[in-house]
C-alpha cells in the first residue's frame, strides 16, 4: 500500500488554531469525523486521551503521533496537522509542537494496513523529512515529501542489502559488537517501528551491529532466535507492554520505555555494548515488563485479566461438557446408568469439570502476577469448589466426591483476582532483600507466603461469602418462573450480540456456563448459544438475498458465515459490524434477543457449553431450538437486508 493512501489530503490540517494539548485533540478528532474516517468522536477520543494517559505521545522535536485503535475508525487514515506558533503538548524534550500526525485503525486493520503505518512511523526519524515538512504549504506538497522520503528509503535498504550480502565473505561476523532488541508499545502501530528505526540507525553510527525484533499490531516481526540472543553482548528492551522475557536469562539487559528507544538509542547501545547493564535472572525477575491493556484503564485491565482466565478454562467447560451431554444422550437412550459407555463418558467429563474453576483462578491469577501467581490461584480456585468455608464447613481433598460447591464460579474468580495482586503485593515486599536471597523468591517466599495468604482469605472470607450468593443465585435459577425465564433469555441473548465477543457477549457466556456448572441446568446455555448463532446466520441472509448493498468480499465472508453460525462461532459478523456498526448492530441484537426468549418460552436446554446446532440431538426440545435461532436470524436478517443502504458500485 502506498503511504500516500494513508495520508488523505482532505483529512489534513495545514493551520491548526489549536493553543493547548486539548484543543488539539479535539481539532483532530473533529477534523476526523467531518472527513468521514471516524464515525463516534466521543468514542475515538476517549481512546485518544487514555493513550495520552499512559505516556505522552509528543515525542520531542516539535513531533506528535497521538494514535488509537477502535471500532469508531472507519479506515486506517494518518492526518496530518501543522501548528505554525507550536501547542504545549506536554511533550518529552518540554518544547511546543508543530508537527501532528494523528494515527486511527480500525479494531480489523489488516497488514496492509499495518505495515504501511509502520513504515510510515519509521520515516518520522529522518529529520531532513521532518524540516521538509514544517515548511509545506500545501497537502500535495506532504504527499510529495513522503512519497520521495518513502523512495529514498526503500532506495538505501536494497543498497544495504546487497552490501550485506557481499560483507559476509569478507568481514566476520565478530568485528563489530553486537546486540538484540525489542520494540513493543500498547497500541502496537507507532512507537513500536520508531524505536525499531532509531536503534538501528543510531547502532549503525556507532558501528554496531544489531537485530530488533518487533511487537506490533501485526505480531512479532524479526524474532530473535537463540543462536542471535546468545551471540548478543547485551539486550535492549524497549517496551510499554510485557513481552517474553525468560529467553534473555543471564544477559545483560537494558529495560526501559519504548520512548526511550526513539530518544535514547546511544545511552540503551551504550549500556548493552559496554555490559552497564544488570544480568537478567527470569526466575527473581518475572513480570518486569508488565503488560498494559489495549485502552489503558483499570476495567481494561481486569477485563484483560479475567479474560486470560476464561480463555484458558474454556477447553475445559466445552470438553467436559459436551461429553457429559453425550453421557446423558447414552443413559437414556442406549443402556441406562450402569452401561460403560455411560459411566466412561460422564466421569471423563466431570473430570475435565473438576478443573475448570481452578483453571479460570490460577490464570486470573497469572495474569496479574505472572508465574509464582499461579499456584496460588488454581489452589484458591480448588477451594472454591471443595471447601466451605469456615462455618460449619469440611474440607474434602477427592475431587471424585460430589462435593457441593460453596463458593463457586464467583468464588473463583474472587480467588484468580486475589491471588494475582497478593504476589504483587509479595514482590514489593521482598524488593529489598538481599541478592543472595533473590534465588529463593519464586521457589520459596512466593509459594509459601502466597499459598498461606490465600488460603486463609479462602477459608475465613471468600468462601462463607460466595456460599450466600451461589446459593441464592442457583435458587433463583431453579424457581424461576416462565415470564422471569423468558426476560432473562431476552437479555442474555440480546447481550450475545452487542459486541460479539467483546465484554458483554462474554458477560452473559459467562452466566451461563455458571448457572450450568452450578444447577447442571442447560435452559440459559440455549439462550446464549442461540443468541450467538444469529448475527453470523444473519449477515448470511442480508448478503445472500440483497447482494447488491455489500461488496464482493462481504458477500464471499456472508457464505463463510453460514458455517460459522452453525457453531456458535459469533465473531464471523464482527467485519460487517465494524463497517456499519449501527445497522449491523441494531439489527442483530433484535434478533438475538428475539432468540433468546424464545429458547425460554419454549423450555429448551441444551447440556453442552459450545457447539452450536452440532449438539442439537442433545437440547430438551431440539426443534424449538432450532425454530428459535432460524426465526431470530432471520428478523435480523431481513431488517439488515432492507435497512443497508445499496451500493453504487459493490466491488
Amino acid at each position: 500500500m502506498d503511504i500516500r493512501e494513508l495520508l488523505l489530503k482532505d483529512a489534513m490540517i495545514m493551520d491548526m488554531k489549536a493553543s493547548t494539548k486539548r484543543e488539539a485533540i479535539d481539532e483532530m478528532v473533529h477534523q476526523y469525523f467531518k472527513a468521514g474516517v471516524i464515525d463516534d468522536e466521543e468514542l475515538y477520543k476517549k481512546d485518544i486521551l487514555a493513550r495520552e494517559a499512559q505516556s505522552t505521545t509528543g515525542i520531542g522535536d516539535g513531533i506528535a503521533m497521538p494514535h488509537a485503535k477502535d471500532k469508531a475508525v472507519k479506515r486506517a487514515t494518518v492526518m496530518f496537522a501543522k501548528s505554525a506558533t507550536g501547542v504545549d503538548y506536554d511533550a518529552l524534550d518540554g518544547n511546543p509542537v508543530h508537527l501532528f500526525f494523528m494515527i486511527a485503525a480500525p479494531e480489523g486493520a489488516n497488514n496492509t494496513h499495518l505495515q504501511a503505518l509502520a513504515a510510515l512511523s519509521s520515516l518520522l526519524i529522518n529529520p531532513e523529512l521532518v524540516a521538509a515538512l514544517k515548511k509545506a504549504q500545501t497537502p500535495e506538497e506532504v504527499h510529495q515529501l513522503f512519497a520521495d522520503a518513502e523512495a529514498k528509503k526503500e532506495a538505501k535498504e536494497k543498497a544495504e542489502a546487497a552490501k550485506e550480502a557481499t560483507k559476509q565473505t569478507t568481514v566476520k561476523v565478530d568485528d563489530k559488537p553486537y546486540v538484540v532488541a525489542v520494540t513493543a508499545c500498547p497500541t502496537g502501530i507507532a512507537h513500536t517501528y520508531m524505536a525499531e528505526e532509531s536503534l538501528k540507525k543510531t547502532a549503525e553510527a556507532m558501528g554496531v551491529d544489531i537485530k530488533v525484533e518487533t511487537n506490533g499490531s501485526e505480531g512479532v516481526k524479526h524474532r530473535l532466535t537463540s543462536d542471535e540472543i546468545s551471540r548478543a553482548a547485551g539486550v535492549i528492551i524497549a517496551a510499554d507492554k510485557k513481552v517474553e522475557m525468560a529467553r534473555f536469562d543471564g544477559k545483560p539487559l537494558v529495560n526501559r520505555p519504548v520512548v526511550d528507544g526513539i530518544k535514547k538509542a546511544d545511552q540503551l547501545i551504550d549500556e548493552a555494548v559496554k555490559g552497564k547493564a544488570p544480568v537478567y535472572h527470569a526466575a527473581a525477575d518475572e513480570g518486569a515488563a508488565e503488560d498494559t491493556s489495549a485502552n489503558g484503564t483499570v476495567w481494561g485491565e481486569i477485563y484483560k485479566d479475567l479474560m486470560n482466565g476464561i480463555s484458558h478454562m474454556l477447553p475445559f467447560v466445552v470438553g467436559g461438557g459436551i461429553l457429559i451431554a453425550l453421557s446423558f444422550v447414552i443413559e437414556q437412550y442406549f443402556g441406562g446408568a450402569k452401561s460403560l459407555p455411560f459411566i466412561f463418558l460422564n466421569n471423563a467429563g466431570s473430570l475435565a469439570f473438576a478443573f475448570m474453576i481452578p483453571v479460570l483462578a490460577g490464570y486470573i491469577a497469572e495474569s496479574i502476577g505472572d508465574r509464582p501467581a499461579l499456584m496460588p490461584g488454581f489452589v484458591g480456585g480448588f477451594m472454591a469448589t471443595v471447601y466451605s468455608g469456615s462455618f460449619g464447613g469440611v474440607y474434602v481433598a477427592n475431587v471424585m466426591t460430589n462435593a457441593k460447591s460453596s463458593a463457586g464460579f464467583l468464588g473463583g474468580i474472587a480467588a484468580g483476582f486475589i491471588a494475582g495482586y497478593l504476589t504483587l503485593f509479595l514482590k514489593k515486599l521482598f524488593a529489598k532483600l538481599p541478592k543472595s536471597l533473590e534465588g529463593m523468591k519464586p521457589m520459596l517466599l512466593y509459594p509459601i507466603f502466597g499459598l498461606l495468604l490465600v488460603a486463609l482469605i479462602m477459608f475465613f472470607i471468600v468462601n462463607p461469602i460466595f456460599a450466600v450468593v451461589n446459593t441464592w443465585v442457583t435458587a433463583f435459577l431453579n424457581h424461576m418462573g416462565t415470564g422471569n425465564a423468558v426476560l432473562l433469555g431476552l437479555i442474555l441473548g440480546g447481550m450475545m450480540s452487542i459486541d460479539m465477543g467483546g465484554p458483554f457477549n462474554k458477560a452473559a457466556y459467562v452466566f451461563a456456563v455458571a448457572a450450568f456448572t452450578s444447577t447442571k441446568n442447560g435452559d440459559l446455555m440455549a439462550a446464549v448459544m442461540a443468541g450467538g448463532m444469529v448475527p453470523p446466520f444473519a449477515t448470511a441472509i442480508a448478503t445472500a438475498f440483497w447482494p447488491k448493498k455489500f461488496t464482493d468480499d462481504e458477500r464471499k465472508a456472508g457464505i463463510t458465515n453460514w458455517v460459522l453460525g452453525f457453531s456458535f462461532i459469533t465473531e464471523g459478523a464482527i467485519p460487517f459490524a465494524t463497517a456499519d456498526p449501527l445497522r449491523v448492530l441494531s439489527s442483530c441484537i433484535l434478533g438475538s434477543a428475539t432468540a433468546g426468549a424464545l429458547t425460554q418460552w419454549w423450555h429448551v436446554s441444551v447440556p453442552a457449553p459450545h457447539g452450536g446446532f452440532w449438539v442439537t440431538p442433545l437440547a430438551s426440545n431440539p426443534f424449538g431450538y432450532i425454530i428459535a435461532v432460524v426465526i431470530g436470524s432471520i428478523i435480523a436478517g431481513v431488517l439488515l437486508g432492507i435497512w443497508r443502504p445499496e451500493k453504487t458500485n459493490a466491488k
